[in-house]
């Protein structure tokens, strides 16, 4: 009779650790081909309105996905030589560039994908953020020996209105409170940065315990909660943070697959995802509320499967991959994984999109 007790406790205990929500089934949905030559790729972005999707595919340039007709539209120009990382879209003034690793943006016209002249800013560029509140842009350099010298733009001009010292060597996303203040991670340091930036200057510098590596971002601005992507460290396994956004303070964590390079935030579903490349696996959790979140599945994806875009409206998720393979005659980037590919075959290159 002890026994029966003890194991009914036990069950009671164990459902109430359960998730509130039942499993949603995100799976794999459909996929498209680009062709191409085999360039490796960095940041991906939506314009919901229009359906696009705007791949940073390197050295094949920006390219513009139709996520309704599932094809290709358009390579656009002063964008392949310059090697783009991604797009930073600005859809109230049908304005967009492309964040180039030689240093320069390309600004393009949204509607049309009409390209302008480069716009060289530096030597090194990764990718930038705008804040649609202060009409500003922050743009991440490349690093020198004391930190990193993140440049302000002002929209819809792109004149360059100031710089931003920080710390960091590596910066890396961002986004906004609505209120004038994007919050900045830095993955070398393990910290969030906020940045006002009608004033151009960090008002607040805030560790991540727990966080190592802290990658991507994003943001519940309704709850004052800021999502993390962090991809693990010697003291920390990969993780999902959770942070305060008045206070700094990191509310909850949970592991999560290696190589975060990705995170969403879908406010109706009260979803939370994260796309992890090395162990190919997207991590989804659900928001009970502000300070409690559970992990509801891990869908297995691709390999590289690592940046990745929500559509609010269709609510399916997409993301890129290409096969690949780790070419030990190369440099490989080993602080990701000892057999990160470096190297990617032609005709190989797809847009996955995802839904439930």
């Amino acid at each position: 009779m002890r026994y029966a007790t003890f194991v009914g406790a036990a069950a009671l205990v164990t459902l109430l650790a359960l998730p509130a929500s039942a499993f949603d089934g995100w799976h794999l949905e459909s996929s498209a081909t680009i062709e191409g030559k085999g360039a490796a790729w960095d940041y991906i972005s939506l314009d919901g309105a229009s359906g696009r999707l705007y791949i940073g595919h390197r050295k094949e340039g920006l390219q513009v996905f139709d996520t309704a007709g599932r094809k290709l539209l358009k390579t656009l120009d002063n964008t392949a030589t310059q090697s783009s990382n991604g797009a930073t879209l600005m859809p109230e003034f049908d304005l967009g560039f492309s964040n180039n690793e030689d240093g320069s943006i390309t600004p393009f016209k949204m509607s049309t994908m009409e390209s302008r002249a480069p716009i060289k800013l530096g030597e090194e560029l990764d990718t930038s953020h705008y804040d649609p509140v202060s009409k500003r842009i922050l743009v991440n350099m490349a690093a020198g020996k004391d930190g990193t010298e993140l440049v302000v733009l002002q929209a819809p001009s792109l004149e360059k209105v100031g710089v931003i010292k920080v710390a960091s060597k590596k910066p890396e996303h961002a986004d906004g409170d609505g209120k004038g203040n994007l919050f900045l991670a830095s993955r070398d340091l393990e910290l969030v940065y906020r940045i006002d930036m009608k004033e151009m200057k960090v008002t607040a510098e805030w560790p991540t315990p727990g966080c190592g590596q802290t990658n991507s971002l994003t943001m519940d601005a309704a709850n004052k909660r800021i999502f993390l992507g962090c991809r693990g460290s010697d003291k920390a396994k990969p993780a999902f943070a959770v942070m305060d956004s008045e206070t700094g303070k990191v509310i909850f964590s949970q592991e999560v697959g290696g190589g975060n390079d990705g995170i969403a935030y879908d406010a109706e579903l009260k979803r939370i995802f994260l796309t992890n490349g090395v162990n190919a696996v997207m991590n989804v959790f659900e928001q009970v509320d502000a300070n409690t979140y559970w992990q509801i599945e891990a869908l297995g994806t691709h390999a590289g499967v690592r940046s990745l875009a929500l559509d609010a409206k269709s609510k399916k998720i997409f993301a890129v991959t290409a096969e690949g393979s780790a070419d030990y005659a190369k440099k490989v980037t080993t602080t990701v994984s000892p057999y990160y590919a470096n190297t990617f075959y032609p005709n190989t290159f797809k847009v996955l999109i995802y839904a439930k």
